[in-house]
């Protein structure tokens, strides 16, 4: 069964399961294949730092080492910020109650690149009819972690959607200041006189 999020908006509490919505099915995909000389497909492979060595696929992992070279455990692990005090850990969006309060604007929730689309499965229309054409943001944290993701929730043809992305930041390139041409005014004239003084000979 799928899990259920809880969703508080107004005074009014509603829960609905998020179903991930494939969209290769609905743009389709484009994928690389690779053939040797005989038409056979070709596998990934990897090689030690000497170029010597194949590794074929499934014969390497990720491992966390510390600055001493001893191999440390994931649980071993903590969080801290930049003082190196510990990070606060958020909940994960399944165990509490969302509340849907911070409405976005279009434009700010067009600066974001969109990674996981789902859809709300609900009991009923109500909720979607209480959302309408507003779109509510939220942080979202599958597990409990120390950092979130950007999330809306919007309604599409009267049904309920969950989307997850990463905030996209823009550079904005400018002049500080005008720059301004020197304009030419009618009343100067060009000097045609030509010195043949600077070809003598000293």
């Amino acid at each position: 069964m799928a899990r259920e999020l809880t969703f508080r908006i107004g005074r009014k509490t509603f829960r609905a399961a998020p179903v991930k919505i494939d969209r290769r099915k609905l743009y389709g995909w484009a994928g690389i294949a690779a053939y040797d000389d005989a038409g056979g497909p070709c596998t990934v492979v990897s090689t030690d730092e000497t170029g010597t060595l194949i590794i074929p696929k499934g014969g390497t992992a990720v491992g966390l080492l510390s600055p001493d070279g001893r191999w440390v455990e994931r649980s071993e692990l903590r969080t801290v910020r930049a003082d190196g005090s510990p990070a606060e850990l958020l909940a994960s969006s399944f165990t509490g109650v969302v509340a849907l309060e911070r409405k976005v604007s279009d434009e700010e929730f067009l600066d974001h690149d969109i990674t996981d689309f789902y859809e709300l499965r609900t009991e009923d229309g109500e909720p979607a009819e209480r959302i309408g054409e507003t779109i509510f943001g939220f942080d979202y944290c599958y597990n409990d972690g120390c950092e979130g993701n950007p999330a809306f929730v919007l309604t599409a043809d009267g049904r309920l959607f969950l989307l997850i992305g990463r905030r996209l930041l823009f550079d904005w390139v400018g002049y500080e200041e005008p720059g301004y041409l020197d304009e030419e005014t009618a009343d100067e004239e060009p000097d045609d006189t030509f010195d043949f003084a600077m070809f003598a000979e000293p």
